[in-house]
């Protein structure tokens, strides 16, 4: 089956595409043999994107609240496509508007699966505020003591493969998660043993952090992402699944393992 991999140079897409040999890569500045331009705020790309293609991998645009029109559209013209997988997430419930709805979207098409992973562990990395906070010494967040299962997002590609390219379709949603769930304090202080140096976990208030993300995202934005944490420190995401050894043959990898490993492939100095 020939895959159109939507954000095929982002966290999990270009996992994914390095997994599925015949996967075309949708990206907003194609560079590479085997992606093809796609963007959400074009929809002049969405046919050239599907030209061709029989599954999709879905993420839907990041920083807009109701994707719901755009994404809508787009599998209006995905007439050839039969197999979705959506990547949303395990923070996001079922609703009848916004992100919730995506996944009945999903679910007309033929064949589907609905990836709802927990917090990824990559958030730890790269320009994410949370990588910002490790890298400053102090993760700040609104969660409290609330724990997450993080996850990493090579196992949702993983997952997500399977979905894709697995004879008998899923036609299911999978809750993805790591192995254990730690607090940001937990995770803090496994990356100050991991590396040696000293990093903390501060929690400040909802409304506070919401300030904070809105200095780069679009307030209404900000108080969704900010109500995220809060939701955490109630214990929203204190759960472990064994979905991705279920799915896949093997076990979740550990925050541990993930961190170690990112702290063997960093140059010295």
């Amino acid at each position: 089956m020939s895959v159109l991999v939507i954000g095929g140079t982002g966290t999990t897409g270009s996992r994914l595409a390095r997994m599925l040999p015949d996967a075309v890569a949708g990206t907003r500045t194609p560079r590479h043999p085997g992606q093809v331009r796609f963007d959400w705020d074009d929809p002049a790309t969405f046919d050239g994107a599907l030209d061709g293609v029989h599954g999709v991998y879905l993420i839907p645009p990041v920083g807009v609240v109701d994707p719901v029109p755009v994404v809508e559209s787009f599998l209006a013209r995905a007439r050839l496509v039969r197999r979705v997988v959506l990547l949303s997430s395990s923070a996001v419930p079922e609703s009848a508007t916004e992100m919730g709805a995506l996944p009945s979207l999903v679910r007309t098409m033929p064949e589907w699966a609905v990836l709802r992973p927990s917090w990824f562990m990559q958030n730890f990395t790269g320009d994410h505020q949370v990588a910002q906070g490790v890298r400053a010494g102090e993760i700040v967040s609104a969660t409290g003591d609330g724990r997450v299962a993080f996850i990493d997002a090579g196992d949702i590609a993983a997952v997500a493969a399977r979905a894709l390219t697995d004879p008998v379709p899923h036609n299911t949603d999978h809750l993805i998660t790591g192995p254990e769930a730690l607090s940001y304090a937990d995770a803090a202080a496994i990356i100050t043993e991991i590396t040696g140096r000293v990093v903390r976990h501060r929690s400040i208030g909802t409304a506070e952090l919401a300030e904070r993300f809105a200095k780069t995202v679009p307030r209404e934005f900000a108080t969704l992402l900010a109500g995220l944490d809060e939701a955490i420190s109630h214990g929203a995401e204190d759960r472990v699944t064994t979905t991705v050894e279920d799915v896949t043959g093997r076990p979740a990898r550990s925050f541990r393992a993930f961190y170690s490993e990112l702290l063997s492939r960093t140059p010295a100095g």
